[in-house]
């Protein structure tokens, strides 16, 4: 898909990660980034007030330890990788469910962690016919098994919430999993976490410093016009500069990368949205508290619930996605 297809990447391991150019490209963006932000917070520290000070320090020490926890999977392999998306996907649902009070449902919960491990698996696997049936049997099992418990009342927010845990923290973020069923993923699939990550720091600080009118004053009174439309340009800038430079199929071409890019950035900030609407429909500031600055896991993934399936159907239709390698590597004997 994005580059020399003969080339091979291992189960596991580092065999052929630090020496694709493009691996060594975004990695070097990465480090070059980190060292603009920490520069920036050194050379405002007198010039913006202590709270806001305190907060930079908080996200840019945040993003020091979160950016190695994504990368090094990334790194060592389709495995890896595999089981780093699965665990987000487990704990963003945690956190949406505890947000929701779906966590005192024990069995529909227990059918959303079934159906993230089975649509990672199935993923892992390179398994695309079970892939694409696990959403709507999904919804078949959950809308059936709550019937069980002979308890109408609340039946629709009980089987609505539930759905959308499974589908939302299963169905959509395991499209990063199946990104790794290419021969050569890592630099895309890097490429496509820094897009993300560095488009809430784009939306942030331009809407810091040009201000103006608000986006969604009643779901995110943080979030700026000014801030969305700086960080559409400057994410779509990003992804086509970096995708020029190591992308090798017809994906390289303009359109492609600018239309990725752009849709990178708008449904990144779209799912941020999605998530500040379900805070504010409950009534909590953040999903959780375990990321200092950022809030929770979800609050840092909410980005990628939305982009991350959009890209892939995108990729998959013009390229194809996996496509190359052995269908069914672990249940082809079957």
């Amino acid at each position: 898909m994005f580059n020399d297809p003969s080339q091979t990447r291992p189960f596991v391991g580092l065999e052929g990660s630090l020496g694709d150019p493009g691996v060594q490209i975004v990695l070097g963006t990465v480090a070059g980034a980190f060292v603009l932000a920490v520069s920036a917070i050194a050379l405002l520290s007198r010039r913006v007030k202590r709270e806001l000070r305190a907060e930079l320090v908080r996200r840019a020490a945040s993003w020091g330890v979160m950016a190695p926890m994504v990368i090094v999977p990334v790194l060592f392999g389709k495995l890896p990788t595999t089981l780093m998306v699965t665990a987000m996907g487990v704990l963003c649902y945690r956190e949406f469910a505890r947000a929701t009070g779906l966590f005192r449902e024990k069995v529909m919960s227990v059918l959303v962690i079934v159906s993230i491990l089975l649509f990672n698996f199935s993923a892992l696997d390179n398994w695309f016919g079970l892939f694409m049936a696990l959403g709507p049997m999904s919804i078949v099992v959950i809308a059936a098994g709550a019937i069980l418990s002979d308890r109408p009342k609340g039946y629709l927010q009980r089987v609505g919430l539930t759905i959308m845990g499974a589908l939302l923290f299963g169905g959509c973020l395991s499209h990063l999993s199946w990104f790794a069923n290419e021969p050569v993923y890592r630099a895309p699939l890097l490429l496509l976490l820094l897009a993300v990550g560095l488009n809430d720091v784009f939306a942030f600080c331009i809407g810091k410093l040009v201000g103006g009118p608000k986006l969604a004053p009643r779901t995110s009174p943080n979030k700026t016009v000014s801030g969305a439309v700086g960080a559409v340009a400057l994410t779509t800038a990003l992804t086509f500069a970096l995708g020029r430079a190591f992308f090798q199929s017809n994906l390289r071409d303009a359109p492609h990368l600018l239309i990725m890019g752009a849709m990178v950035s708008v449904l990144g900030i779209l799912g941020d949205l999605m998530i500040s609407s379900i805070k504010r429909d409950v009534g909590i500031k953040d999903m959780g508290s375990i990321i200092p600055g950022h809030g929770g896991v979800l609050d840092r993934c909410n980005s990628l619930l939305l982009s991350v399936p959009a890209l892939f159907h995108y990729v998959a239709y013009f390229h194809g996605v996996g496509e190359e390698e052995p269908a069914r590597i672990i249940t082809g004997g079957w």
